[in-house]
Formats: structure tokens, sequence, C-alpha cells
């Protein structure tokens, strides 16, 4: 397969998860309808952005992976013929939880997890309060589409885990995303935020010679607490394998998208910008370290 046909869902989110999910199995079947064979859903797609304050009740959003999400998703893939990627608050253990991406593979069964590494802790975001550390690696998860490189949102600022993923043989890098702006944010400063976080993923491609898919919600969301709430900023884009923009979203717009992505593209810009050949291994020990000095 050269030409992998890639379906994205930028949506809102409600209160209620159940419509929520609804909502996300529609747009994957308006998909998988126009010929997407894979399929990508944003972060947290069950239920609204909820860690704009701590609470504890907020843990009852959580589920057992597998479970309810997985099993109707897996069903879906199966009745679809298409690979899904989902992300959804797992409930590992009691008082321990998960912000996972969830490959549900064309026969239904589920391809592999990625469990949040990167996890923030700033206003509006506090997700240190609800999410453990992810401990399965930047491993790549093979499905019958290709080689995917799933992490999840603040994933994205940082260089290392694409670069982990790519050098596991990833085929392309997947972003499920929750990020929006403070509405009380000036327009210049919300310009800025966004254009870096689009500048930052292409980069990505740039730098892996890898096709990049980042998928995140639209509209704003109230703060349980009576603050001024996110706006989401959607802008869902994919990128091909030199950062080029191959499709982008509105920001306030839901949208089900179709965008055609060629594989072998990245053969060929990695045989003329061959970073992985020239990367000074020997000397990148200090990577390890929190910081040099």
């Amino acid at each position: 397969m050269s030409t992998l046909v890639v379906g994205v869902v930028q949506q809102t989110c409600g209160d209620d998860t159940g419509a929520n999910l609804q909502h996300s199995i529609d747009g994957i079947r308006a998909a998988a309808a126009e010929g997407a064979k894979l399929v990508v859903l944003q972060e947290l797609h069950r239920s609204r952005y909820f860690c704009q304050q701590e609470d504890t009740d907020l843990f009852d959003l959580a589920e057992a992976i597998p479970g309810p999400s997985t099993d109707a998703l897996g069903a879906l893939a199966k009745e679809l013929g298409v690979v899904i990627v989902s992300s959804l608050f797992e409930r590992r253990a009691p008082g321990l939880y998960h912000n996972t991406a969830v490959v549900l593979e064309a026969d239904g069964s589920i391809a592999g997890l990625y469990r949040k590494m990167h996890i923030p802790d700033d206003p509006g975001y506090y997700e240190k309060f609800y999410f453990t550390p992810g401990d399965l690696g930047f491993e790549p998860i093979q499905t019958s589409v290709g080689c995917l490189g799933v992490l999840v949102c603040w994933d994205q600022w940082f260089p290392e885990g694409a670069r982990l993923m790519a050098m596991a043989g990833a085929q392309m890098l997947i972003y499920p995303t929750a990020i929006g702006w403070d509405p009380n944010d000036d327009e210049a400063e919300q310009k800025r935020q966004r254009d870096a976080w689009i500048t930052i993923q292409r980069s990505h491609a740039v730098a892996n010679g890898l096709p990049v898919i980042s998928v995140n919600r639209t509209g704003h969301e109230p703060d349980p607490a009576g603050g001024a709430g996110a706006q989401f900023w959607g802008s869902s884009f994919v990128a091909g394998p030199q950062g080029e923009i191959l499709w982008q979203a509105a920001e306030h717009e839901e949208t089900v998208a179709l965008v055609d992505i060629d594989l072998a593209r990245s053969e060929s810009v990695r045989r003329i910008w061959p970073y992985l050949r020239d990367r000074r291994v020997d000397h990148y020990g200090d990577l390890t370290k929190l910081y040099r000095r």
C-alpha cells in the first residue's frame, strides 16, 4: 500500500459521554464511507476536557481497557474494515489512571496501546492530578495499514518522542490532541500559540522524514469552577514528510475529512535528507540528563 487514505474527525464534546462517543462513531462511519482505511480521533473524545480543574469525582469518567469503548470501537472497526486510533481515560487499577491511545485493528482486535508519557500541569491543564505517566515507552504499533507512531497531545512538543518512534520504524506520527486558547489571552498571543503548535509538529515531520497526523478538538468548553473556560482551536492537520501541509481544518468547525498520504515519499525524502545516517549518537549521551549545568 503506497497511498493511505486517512480519515480525521475533529469534533466538539458535551456533557453526555454516550453522545460524544456516538458522535465519534458517526464521524468514523462517514470517513469510512468515503474510503478511509485509517481514522484518527482527538484526545479524550468521550468527554469534555475535564482537566481544567482538580476534582476526584471526575475519575469516574475513566474506564478499563479493554472495556465498553474499546468493545464498541472494535466492533465498528471490524464492521467497516478500518483501523481506528482512539484516545481514552484509562482506569488501570484503583488509584492508577492513564491518558491512553488505543489502536483498534480492522479485525476488531486491539493492536496496541500508547500511554501518554509527558504529562502537563499548567493553569487549565491539570493533567498530573489525573494521569500517571506512561510506562510503555515510545513503541510504534504495527497494523494492517502500517506502523503507527502514536503519541498524545503534550508529547507533540518534545522532539525526543518523535525521534524514538521514527528510530523504531514508525511510518507516520499521530497526535490525538486537546489544546486551545485561554479566552483572556489577546489575539496576538493566541496566534503565536497556535502557530507554535503547528510549527513544532511540522518540524517533527521534517526532522524524521515522516508524515504527521494531528487531530484536535474544537469548540468552547466551560470551566466547572466558573472561569473563562477553554476555546479549543481545532486546526487539525496532516503534514507530509517535508513538513508540507497536505490538509488543515478550520478553527471553529467540526470536520470529517479524508487525506491521501503517500507512504512511499518518506523513502525518497530520507534519501535526499538522510538525518538518520548523519546523527552523531556517540556524542548524544548527555541527552539523558535533565540539564547539562
